[in-house]
């Protein structure tokens, strides 16, 4: 972290991970504010917490309403594509839109100079004076995968106090010892407007219909009946009732069709795929380069080749054949812990 003193906006959730960040920089000799997104209609115990633990600091707390926002681009988008037969990644699209954009815009409106937020990720200066996005110290933690999004410009702008941090109890720790009212409250759950994670009851909420289609082998023969194409994912195994000789999985979703398409755990291995909408955090040039690539946030990574193409999009061959590549979901590259950016799985 940087030792000269700044005006630091904070993105203060509620949660312990971004009320360290705060009293972290402010121990540090920052003027510190802090602004906590107020993203849908629900409970506003979040903004609450966010508030106590400002009070706690002696900080100026802010609330931004980007309730608007959030509900076209990114609830709205998540239905869309469960519609579209794809398996959306909200926290990502979260991150470029809200937190790295219009909560961005908020903290500049402020006076802020950086823009601080409770991720496990580092910004680190490169011998060529440009900021470089890598993994967190504490992998179990990391969220480097996340932030692909990300360009250089707006990494100039941006802390990550808690990426050289070994593990998350020394997060609490240090909560506990500063007396901040949120040191024992649980991690937020992984999507933060879908309540208890049942998606499909939010799905169905917001108009998406349970309609009744066929389960088929890549041959097209039926083999089953499904209650709707919102209710699975690339990879599923469980939940599809089809009496077979051998386990099968979710191989793809042909939405226009009302079909998914079903086979054994082989058949879910793939050679490569193609991703759009790029962000190339370190520029990516014309000619094919190696990288590590992660598909999923927990995924492994693994070695590919990366074949840039016109238009925002990439080509891309793994070493060996991977299982698990769900088209709306993202893959990001990198060198070694370094992301070198990443796109969206078609």
């Amino acid at each position: 972290m940087t030792m000269e003193k700044r005006t630091v906006a904070v993105a203060m959730s509620g949660g312990v991970d971004s009320s360290v960040t705060a009293a972290l920089l402010q121990q540090a000799g920052h003027r510190v504010i802090g602004i906590t997104m107020r993203l849908w209609d629900g409970p506003t115990t979040h903004i609450e917490d966010a508030a106590r633990v400002a009070d706690h600091l002696g900080i100026p707390h802010h609330v931004a309403d980007l309730e608007p926002c959030f509900a076209a681009e990114v609830m709205g988008y998540f239905v869309r594509e469960y519609e579209r037969g794809r398996t959306p990644n909200p926290c990502a699209r979260c991150n470029k839109l809200l937190k790295f954009g219009a909560l961005m815009d908020t903290a500049r409106s402020l006076g802020a100079e950086c823009l601080a937020t409770g991720h496990y990720a580092r910004v680190v200066r490169g011998d060529d004076g440009e900021p470089h996005l890598v993994a967190a110290v504490n992998r179990k933690k990391d969220q480097s995968y996340f932030l692909f999004s990300l360009t250089r410009e707006l990494l100039r702008a941006i802390l990550f106090p808690l990426g050289e941090v070994q593990d998350k109890q020394q997060v609490r720790d240090l909560a506990a010892s500063l007396g901040l009212p949120v040191a024992a409250k649980d991690d937020s759950q992984d999507i933060c407007f879908i309540p208890g994670d049942d998606y499909i009851a939010f799905l169905q909420g917001a108009g998406v219909k349970s309609s009744p289609g066929e389960f088929v082998l890549a041959d097209g023969r039926v083999v089953g009946t499904h209650g709707g194409i919102h209710r699975y994912t690339v990879g599923q195994r469980r939940g599809m009732g089809i009496a077979w000789s051998e386990p099968l999985y979710v191989l793809g979703i042909d939405a226009p069709a009302n079909r998914i398409i079903v086979g054994t755990e082989g058949e879910l291995y793939r050679d490569g795929f193609t991703i759009g909408d790029c962000n190339w955090i370190v520029p990516a040039g014309e000619e094919p380069f190696p990288a590590l690539c992660r598909i999923r946030y927990r995924h492994k990574p693994v070695a590919c080749t990366v074949a840039p193409l016109p238009g925002g999009r990439a080509a891309i061959r793994f070493e060996k054949p991977e299982k698990g590549v769900t088209p709306g979901q993202v893959a990001v590259f990198y060198d070694g812990e370094e992301v070198l950016g990443g796109g969206w799985i078609d």
